[in-house]
């Protein structure tokens, strides 16, 4: 039995792994997984790069950032992701008092453009009063950063100038919010959730609908480790694969919630877990459960597949706000990262959708959209942005040039 140590924060869509291990769907593959929490991503990134685990539930910037030497330690360790583990999941919740200057309610949730302009306006007004609204992400090398940034620099905030940025774990943003320390998060669930039903937060968007099917979370290895022992993690990748089958079904929504509400995992209700896992979320503490379309893919559409093109877009908002060179061979590093040809190698044989390409045009898909594959037939979902601009990978110079226009 081949065993992976693998380090993860308490989030839903660290659920893949996990359910391969409660499930025994791991061992019917002839691995063995023990599951590593930690309180913060700069943990488990050091575990990962110091060898204490074989791979990890990781941002998908961080990933970046590490593998070219751009994070805090400006040490380069190069790592791979063959396999995504959720795209979006995360939502931007603000606290009741900022929800009540936003005039924030239902309706306006069903609208991020508007949204987008009125948190703008009092973002700043609040810095011309000399109280610049704190803003909470989980990391500065995650998603929830750029996509937070690129959303309000689209919709008329410098947030650079207007805001402050801080740093919170994600166990720590309901605190956080309570106290006082922030005006709002951008975080994966289920913390917003957590704050919501603590009466500490409201929901006012998801990053679904900044970037709908954004990537998020990813499982890196040390590519050292992955040369090394490349048979082995072809075979936990098809574990998750099942795994993802499993989890994807609507009648083990409630199966899977209690499973991640273990002490060992998520340590949370089990009802509030499950929101995430049925796209359904309460915006406020009383506030019934609505649909929120869209907002975490675990397994669906190809969700597991390491686009190229993903890893490339993230970069573009590494270099927009300057967390990293903006140059041809920074965009070619990034991308490398994303390891599609270990995907298809591993999965290949199995019932997986392989997509013939290992890029796309980022945010171009407006409607239900078949793609060329290799295997299996496949139809992608919009993928747009908010404001409606598209990556192409093939000129991301261009597309840095635009953004500062």
């Amino acid at each position: 039995m081949t065993h992976f140590r693998i380090g993860f924060l308490p989030l839903v869509d660290a659920v893949l792994p996990i359910v391969a291990h409660e499930s025994g769907i791991a061992h019917k593959h002839g691995i063995s997984i023990e599951m590593v929490k930690d309180p913060s991503w700069a943990t488990v990134r050091d575990r990962l790069v110091y060898g204490q685990t074989d791979a990890a539930h990781l941002l998908a910037p961080l990933a970046i950032a590490t593998s070219l030497g751009l994070d805090q330690t400006k040490t380069s360790t190069p790592l791979a992701a063959p396999f995504m583990l959720g795209l979006n999941g995360n939502a931007i919740t603000v606290s009741p008092r900022v929800a009540t200057l936003l005039a924030a309610d239902r309706n306006s949730f069903a609208d991020v453009k508007q949204t987008g302009m009125r948190l703008a306006a009092l973002a700043k007004t609040s810095a011309a009063e000399g109280r610049k609204l704190r803003l909470a992400v989980v990391h500065r090398h995650s998603s929830h950063n750029y996509m937070l940034r690129y959303w309000l620099a689209a919709s008329g905030c410098d947030p650079e100038t207007d805001v402050e940025i801080i740093v919170v774990p994600p166990p720590f943003i309901a605190d956080a919010l309570k106290s006082g320390e922030v005006d709002g998060s951008c975080v994966g669930e289920p913390w917003s959730s957590v704050a919501v039903a603590r009466g500490v937060g409201q929901i006012i968007a998801t990053t679904a609908q900044i970037w709908s099917r954004g990537v998020e979370k990813l499982l890196a290895f040390r590519k050292s480790l992955l040369d090394e022992r490349r048979d082995e993690v072809e075979a936990l990748l098809r574990a998750l694969h099942e795994a993802g089958h499993f989890v994807s079904d609507p009648a083990n929504a409630m199966n899977v919630a209690d499973i991640l509400a273990r002490p060992a995992y998520i340590d949370q209700p089990a009802t509030l877990i499950a929101r995430a896992l049925t796209n359904r979320l309460a915006l406020t503490q009383d506030d019934a459960e609505q649909p929120v379309r869209d907002f975490l893919f675990l397994h669906q559409e190809a969700a597991n597949f390491p686009w190229r093109s993903q890893a490339m877009w993230l970069y573009s908002q590494m270099v927009r706000w300057g967390h990293a060179p903006g140059t041809d061979a920074g965009f070619a590093a990034a991308a490398d990262v994303f390891r599609p040809d270990i995907y298809r190698a591993a999965l290949e044989g199995t019932d997986a959708v392989m997509p013939g390409a290992s890029a796309k045009v980022e945010g171009a898909i407006r409607t239900p959209t078949g793609a060329s594959t290799v295997s299996g037939r496949l139809i992608l979902g919009p993928d747009s942005f908010f404001d409606g601009r598209n990556f192409d990978p093939d000129k991301p110079m261009d597309y840095l040039a635009a953004q500062t226009q």
